[in-house]
């Protein structure tokens, strides 16, 4: 039976989106001719070198020096080069906005709104340069920050990199260990943080941390605190401080730019580090900034002066992902503190006030926010609203409806996947194209993304592991501290030689749209029958006694059997009665080698900071390891919950 649409976008708005207006000028530039999108992506991994060249022309990327290739075939995808020779730098590409355009808009959860025009992003970005500057930062130097998601904390990158710098960030919710796990690793010359945050209303004071994070990484030489609970931070007991506010004193200065290769460092990521101390991940200037102008203009149809709200951290990929809105001389809408303080109605607030068109958040957001019951086409004014984008896992059915049922019914929903490892997504919207219930709606153009059987072969409509088989811009420059590659190779190229493999189960479906089922070294195998975690948790997770779930396999016999854990409602007690109302959901909704061995109540499930479940963690604990790495989780103490439980007996 095939499945209907949930959303369609108008004739007047496919006919107006950016990506139509860009298949119409490849097509007059080189006489193909594109039938429709899958067309058009077919030619862009074809014609790799054309595709990206026309990206860096679209974006109108300002470079000091021109590229003499664009694209440098190497004996494998990691050793091709992009845009020789030119130079380029990644801040003065963000920069280029009317001076009186808003820039950032700021708002946090007890009710603080601030306002940074182009002309003061730049005014203040040049006055911080200046400082840094004066404290010795140079190319390749890395300044780190420990900070909430506040405009300070973009000017600080857009200082750092306009100086050719390398910028690293976290949140402050990371414990001292999860910081010196990651900074330590990559040794900061400046370290950028406040003097605390609120969450769900509390302040929460954070510079009697930073003593003793100066001490374990003796690479600081100068920490810069912003006064984010107090107007002037309190900063005589912090070493080596200077006020953000004395920093940006003195006389305008001039805003100038340090060039660098299109490789050139720009941040460095981190991996989850659940399973071990986290991998430092480099992105480059140039990829970073050519697939994001292609994701937010082509993909999500980002304007000039489109207010852009995604709700993060600056210690998930999607900050650096929404701070490259500024490449598109849009507008920043920044929430910091808890999506659910005062009420779950907060963002839904700002959405109406600041008259959002993009509005970003989580998978998991949209699921708790459904669960409060909360309508907000019924209360709020999202008349201006074109887009929801999601992203952090699969996006359930139950979300999808929810989204065009309780929100808004003409709205584009982009579903979006991608990660960490290329700052980037490698499936994603498409203002052109229906939206259908959990598909992703394409791969995204440049992205020979394929699903392959264990056998390396490409399958249709079934489940295969991600792989993108040609090389691509934002492919991490290296690792750090990784001189012969060999970690990197390993981490995305020794499942199938030479051959990206991402870690995800998916499957394209009939629509070339794409399904994903969770993460493959989670992948449960009963019976030898691959099993995504996700389409367990598609099926349980919309009835209104679970609250949350988490699904892992344990080996036994030669085999592997199914553990579900349901975190229930308050006021739903566990029976017998729920336990064969969730199995049988589960056998209708997928199939019975779907159906857990054991079924557990458990009060909290472990998730990381960046609100991805931990399944892995939990795997290892069920069968007797250790999890090397708490400080990644948001909650680690729920992971005792899963010691020694007596069902497993």
């Amino acid at each position: 039976m095939t499945k209907e649409p949930l959303w369609r976008p108008s004739p007047a708005r496919v006919a107006q989106a950016q990506i139509t207006q860009y298949a119409k000028m490849i097509q007059e530039q080189t006489g193909q001719s594109f039938r429709d999108y899958w067309d058009l992506h077919a030619w862009s991994v074809r014609e790799t070198a054309a595709f990206w060249e026309s990206i860096w022309k679209l974006g109108e990327v300002k470079a000091s020096q021109p590229y003499t290739q664009v694209w440098e075939p190497g004996a494998d995808m990691l050793s091709s080069r992009w845009f020789s020779d030119a130079r380029l730098n990644f801040a003065e590409n963000l920069l280029q906005g009317d001076d009186d355009a808003e820039a950032i808009l700021f708002h946090n959860e007890i009710g603080t709104r601030r306002v940074l025009t182009y002309a003061q992003l730049r005014d203040q970005v040049a006055r911080l340069a200046r400082w840094m500057k004066q404290q010795g930062v140079q190319m390749g130097d890395r300044v780190a920050a420990y900070m909430p998601n506040i405009p300070e904390t973009i000017v600080g990158m857009l200082a750092a990199t306009s100086l050719g710098a390398i910028w690293s960030s976290t949140s402050p919710d990371f414990g001292e260990r999860g910081v010196l796990d990651r900074f330590g690793q990559i040794e900061p010359k400046i370290l950028l943080t406040t003097d605390g945050y609120t969450y769900k209303g509390k302040p929460v004071r954070s510079l009697d941390r930073i003593p003793r994070l100066i001490e374990a990484i003796p690479s600081i030489e100068h920490v810069l605190v912003v006064g984010y609970l107090d107007e002037i931070p309190k900063i005589q007991d912090t070493p080596k401080a200077t006020s953000f506010q004395d920093a940006l004193s003195g006389e305008t200065t001039s805003l100038t730019f340090t060039h660098t290769p299109f490789d050139h460092p720009l941040y460095i990521l981190y991996s989850s580090g659940t399973t071990g101390v986290p991998k430092c991940i480099v992105h480059g200037v140039g990829g970073t900034l050519l697939q994001h102008i292609k994701e937010q203009r082509l993909h999500t149809d980002l304007r000039p002066s489109d207010r852009f709200f995604y709700f993060t951290t600056c210690g998930w990929m999607m900050w650096n992902w929404l701070v490259s809105g500024l490449a598109s001389k849009a507008t920043l809408v920044l929430f910091e503190g808890s999506p659910f303080h005062p009420s779950e109605e907060v963002l839904w607030k700002i959405a109406e006030e600041e008259k959002l068109q993009f509005f970003g958040t989580s998978a998991k957001y949209l699921a708790a926010l459904e669960k409060t019951g909360l309508k907000p086409k019924e209360r709020y004014d999202l008349s201006s609203l074109r887009a929801i984008l999601s992203t952090g896992s699969p996006l359930s059915d139950a979300s999808f409806h929810y989204v065009y049922r309780d929100i808004k019914e003409d709205l584009h929903l982009a579903s979006i996947s991608g990660g960490t490892d290329i700052i980037s997504c490698f499936m994603l919207g498409n203002p052109t194209l229906p939206v259908y219930s959990e598909e992703i709606q394409c791969a995204g153009l440049g992205m020979d993304v394929q699903a392959w059987s264990d056998d390396g072969q490409p399958v249709q409509q079934e489940k295969g592991e991600l792989v993108c088989v040609k090389p691509f811009p934002s492919q991490p420059v290296g690792f750090w501290q990784d001189e012969d590659g060999s970690r990197y190779r390993g981490a995305y190229f020794e499942h199938f030689p030479d051959i990206w493999r991402h870690g995800d189960l998916i499957e394209f479906t009939e629509h070339h749209g794409v399904t994903i089922y969770g993460r493959s070294d989670a992948t449960l195998n009963p019976g030898g029958v691959r099993i995504g975690t996700a389409e367990i948790y598609r099926a349980i997770e919309p009835l209104p006694e679970v609250l949350d779930s988490l699904v892992v396999g344990r080996d036994i016999d030669n085999d592997v059997e199914v553990i579900l854990f349901v975190k229930l409602a308050p006021q739903v007690e566990f029976s017998e009665e729920l336990a064969k109302k969730l199995r049988d959901t589960i056998r209708k909704e997928t199939t019975p080698r779907h159906v857990p061995a054991h079924l557990i109540p458990i009060a909290d499930i472990p998730y990381t900071i960046s609100g991805k479940k931990v399944e892995i963690a939990v795997r290892r604990i069920l069968h007797g390891k250790d999890v090397p790495n708490k400080d990644a989780l948001a909650n680690p103490q729920a992971l005792e919950l899963y010691r020694d439980l007596p069902q497993l007996k």
